[in-house]
């Protein structure tokens, strides 16, 4: 298929997830992201029936979190998260595990929960994404079993990151290292094939989007959106 500005704003979910955006950030987000005819505007959960106003009869979905940015809820509490969001207009959901289950192997417990999480956005047509936190995770076996869970359970996509994932450096300050590049490939490997592969976090440029695009990601969690695709134009794609 030939690149286009629309074949890569297809791959860009437009992130609004700051916890200090105002009302006119997220409907000035809403509007870049269907002037960009990107997939969709990830916003956060309460502002979802704004957003989904916003963008009727546009082509741009509209995408929440659950269980943000920690993953700590109960497993019923995210289930409500979901059903709330989706009765809201989103048609998109991506959910963040319970980290603790998985760092404590406890995979009955996460699998069950991504099950319930599942069923529940496949029965009101919307679709999951599974937000692994990579950076909280020491080692691929975590990882591994997690793309494992996620094939058997046949979510949408599994994805690395929140973007606030922040890890206590050796200076003392947090950081986080968001999609990297061996993260990726992983994901790629041990997910299905029908299991798309979302990268969030250090995609800020339209060469970032390139690269990852060739070790199978087909969806980005994006805030230099405009950045991205202005830099498309610039190059000369249509």
């Amino acid at each position: 298929m030939m690149d286009t500005i629309l074949s890569f704003a297809k791959m860009i979910d437009h992130s609004l997830l700051h916890p200090t955006m105002t009302d006119k950030e997220l409907t000035d987000g809403c509007a870049l992201a269907a002037r960009h005819h990107v997939a969709t505007v990830c916003i956060k959960p309460y502002a979802v029936p704004m957003a989904a106003s916003l963008l009727k009869g546009s082509d741009v979905g509209v995408c929440t979190v659950i269980g943000f940015p920690h993953g700590n809820s109960k497993t019923n509490v995210k289930v409500y998260e979901a059903e709330q969001a989706i009765a809201d207009g989103a048609r998109e959901i991506d959910m963040v595990v319970n980290i603790g289950k998985v760092l404590s192997k406890d995979w009955a417990y996460v699998s069950a929960e991504i099950k319930a999480i599942n069923d529940t956005c496949v029965q009101r047509g919307a679709i999951l994404k599974v937000i692994f936190e990579n950076d909280y995770l020491p080692g691929d076996h975590y990882k591994i079993k997690l793309c494992e869970i996620c094939s058997q359970q046949r979510v949408a996509f599994v994805k690395t990151s929140t973007g606030y994932g922040f890890v206590k450096q050796a200076e003392g300050g947090y950081n986080y290292a968001g999609a990297t590049d061996s993260d990726l490939i992983l994901m790629r490997r041990y997910c299905a094939p029908e299991v798309q592969v979302k990268a969030a976090g250090g995609v800020r440029l339209l060469d970032d989007l390139l690269r990852v695009r060739t070790l199978g990601v087909t969806r980005c969690g994006a805030t230099a959106t405009d950045a991205i695709l202005t830099e498309a134009k610039r190059r000369g794609y249509a």
